[in-house]
């Protein structure tokens, strides 16, 4: 079953809005990073989020987790504001998504089984059985081997490492996921299949995706729409062709590049 975002006339997504940012300013000091920024994610899309290095990609993306200080502007994520919530409602808010953090972000001193119970020893009140059959079925997902479960992290490959980390992304089973830079660091033919793991799992699981990426292919192979972040802004968004019609000097030189031109030359215009 595909349930990825349905698009109308004009390429502009249908269904519900499931992240809503307006106006948003986020800032460090004295350098401002959003800039009045605008942005909505729909019901069973993958977007990928481009931007230039230092621009504030991973930075809007923790601003929506709610790990970085707003300075203005409003977020909504599934219709709520999170930080208008009580705590208790807030806590059940945030457990409706999961986060791959870049590099993994596994907790060293635990197995792959251990990082991926985490969640689910914070939140749920079940057996230690029961989480041992899920943190399998999570490992299984994912494309591991059960054997993975009783390694440590620095006993992966860059690629487990990833899929592990998925794994716990996915250990409440979220509506909502959050990829940063999820095939950084792999060989093409790792992020390739990295790439088609989070195809299946959207289609399977219903999930809408917020990645942010600098992969072209992964633009290219999964994404439904595109976001260009620049100035603090996004400056463009919509199906790949859009942005590859797009003037602006910044996503001329991202997509018509000596790297982006082969991909451009395979999108029909």
């Amino acid at each position: 079953m595909t349930s990825h975002a349905k698009h109308g006339s004009g390429g502009k997504p249908v269904g519900d809005v499931i992240i809503s940012v307006r106006d948003l300013f986020v800032g460090f000091g004295d350098k401002l990073v959003m800039k009045g920024l605008d942005l909505d994610v729909y019901r069973g899309e993958v977007l990928g989020f481009v931007g230039g290095s230092g621009q504030g990609k991973s930075v809007l993306t923790r601003a929506i987790l709610g790990l970085v200080p707003t300075r203005g502007g409003t977020i909504r994520i599934f219709g709520q504001q999170r930080d208008k919530l009580p705590a208790p409602e807030r806590k059940a808010l945030e457990q409706r998504w999961g986060v791959l953090f870049q590099n993994g972000a596994l907790f060293s001193g635990l197995t792959v089984k251990q990082n991926i119970q985490m969640p689910m020893r914070e939140t749920r009140d079940i057996s230690p059985r029961l989480m041992d059959e899920l943190a399998m079925l999570k490992i299984e997902l994912v494309g591991l081997k059960p054997d993975a479960a009783d390694k440590f992290p620095s006993e992966l490959s860059g690629g487990m490492i990833k899929r592990a980390a998925l794994a716990r992304a996915l250990a409440l089973d979220p509506e909502l996921v959050f990829l940063d830079e999820p095939t950084s660091g792999l060989d093409p033919i790792g992020a390739a299949e990295f790439d088609d793991l989070i195809a299946t799992l959207q289609e399977t699981l219903g999930l809408t995706v917020f990645m942010v990426t600098h992969d072209l292919d992964s633009l290219y192979s999964i994404c439904d729409r595109i976001a260009a972040l620049a100035d603090g802004k996004v400056i463009a968004e919509g199906p790949l062709g859009t942005l590859l019609a797009s003037d602006h000097p910044w996503l001329r030189a991202y997509f018509h590049g000596v790297r982006g031109g082969r991909l451009a030359a395979v999108i029909p215009e």
